[in-house]
């Protein structure tokens, strides 16, 4: 059997080189640049590989785990059912959604001024009957004309609670001596045309007769100052009873919700009437001159008399005689002077009838003549009260 060929390496590479780098050849300066950049770029791209796999490798594995589930796609309406549907349980309404975009919306400024409320056209609710002016289409003014509306006065604030002023006017309906009046509220559409929102007090044929002023209040009441009875025809505006009252918008119309509902009776709405007989003076046994008078005090007025007094103003000669002065509270002075009565209230429609007795004393050469006689009524504190008609409160009292 043959031996094993051995072979030599050192023999073996020197035959390769032989024969195979006899065939190499030897690149030039550009192909060894190009082959020098291909070479970095895959060892750039196999290191930044291997860095992605070391680190990213269990965070994508983690993600994968842990992804939640896609979200749904948009869900179509579905088509309207074409028969009837079947009875379920009540519905819950749901009101109109908001416009996107739609801006909050603003409740018009009603604050108007006086100038703008002269020059504008304003509608008013009604009068009472037998006022002569209009409701519809005024034109209100500054001065009193006859047949006109004038603007008394003017106030603002927020009436209705919606955020916004409005405007409160007390207007009056000129018309004769007297003249009715009504305080109004007035605002705005959204269109900025005054429009009126109702009417707050008006004045009445008996109670109250006079609306003297107004005011708002920051809580939207509006506060008027009434008198119950309006002056002119001898009637001074010191004589009238005043009150404050509030009134509030309901959200349908104005009710009152503070101030007295109704006013006392007014102490100058009395009217006395007196009369008296003439005073005959006959000789009495002792000498002396007496006589009598019949005395008629009545009320005629609408209000009551708290107390009534009775002035005679007498020559000193003449003094009171007689059981008929013990009607008066208290005894009538019998010496020099005026003589006066008190006497208890009067209501209206009633009256005093007095028989008085007068005596002259023997020695006294008195001869005829008149007196006079003055009815007055008093109030709680005994002051005189004044009369619209006082001409009738006195009357002669003719004596001989």
């Amino acid at each position: 059997m043959p031996d094993p060929e051995i072979l030599d390496p050192t023999v073996e590479f020197a035959r390769y080189r032989r024969t195979v780098l006899a065939e190499v050849v030897v690149p030039g300066p550009a192909a060894v640049r190009r082959t020098v950049r291909s070479r970095r770029r895959r060892r750039w791209a196999a290191l930044v590989a291997a860095v992605l796999a070391l680190f990213t490798g269990p965070t994508l594995g983690y993600v994968a785990l842990h992804r939640p589930e896609p979200r749904p796609g948009p869900v179509l309406p579905a088509p309207e059912p074409t028969g009837t549907p079947t009875p379920g349980g009540p519905v819950t309404p749901t009101g109109s959604p908001t416009p996107t975009g739609a801006a909050p919306t603003t409740p018009p400024d009603g604050r108007i001024g006086r100038n703008e409320l002269l020059a504008t056209t304003v509608t008013l609710p009604g009068w009472p009957a037998g006022a002569q002016c209009r409701t519809g289409g005024v034109r209100l003014t500054a001065d009193g004309h006859e047949g006109q509306n004038a603007l008394l006065a003017v106030d603002h604030g927020d009436v209705d609670a919606d955020g916004a002023q409005e405007t409160v006017a007390l207007v009056q309906c000129v018309f004769g001596t007297h003249g009715w009046q009504q305080v109004v509220a007035f605002d705005r559409d959204v269109a900025g045309r005054i429009v009126t929102v109702g009417r707050v007090v008006v004045s009445a044929r008996e109670r109250p007769q006079w609306l003297i002023g107004m005011q708002v209040r920051g809580d939207g009441v509006v506060r008027v100052q009434v008198g119950d009875i309006y002056p002119g025809g001898g009637w001074a505006g010191e004589w009238s009873q005043r009150q404050w009252r509030g009134y509030r918008w309901d959200g349908g119309s104005f009710r009152q919700v503070s101030g007295p509902t109704g006013f006392p009776p007014n102490p100058h709405e009395v009217n006395l009437v007196v009369t008296a007989t003439d005073l005959v003076l006959g000789v009495a046994p002792d000498g002396s001159r007496a006589g009598n008078t019949t005395v008629r005090v009545r009320n005629t007025g609408t209000g009551p008399a708290r107390a009534v007094a009775l002035r005679f103003d007498l020559p000193v000669a003449l003094r009171p005689d007689g059981d008929g002065w013990a009607a008066c509270r208290t005894a009538p002075a019998t010496t020099g002077g005026p003589v006066r009565c008190e006497l208890g209230a009067l209501a209206p429609g009633a009256e005093f009838r007095l028989v008085l007795g007068l005596r002259v004393a023997a020695d006294d050469p008195l001869g005829a003549g008149t007196a006079e006689l003055t009815a007055q009524a008093l109030d709680a504190g005994h002051r005189i009260v004044a009369e619209v008609v006082e001409f009738d409160n006195v009357t002669p009292l003719p004596y001989r």
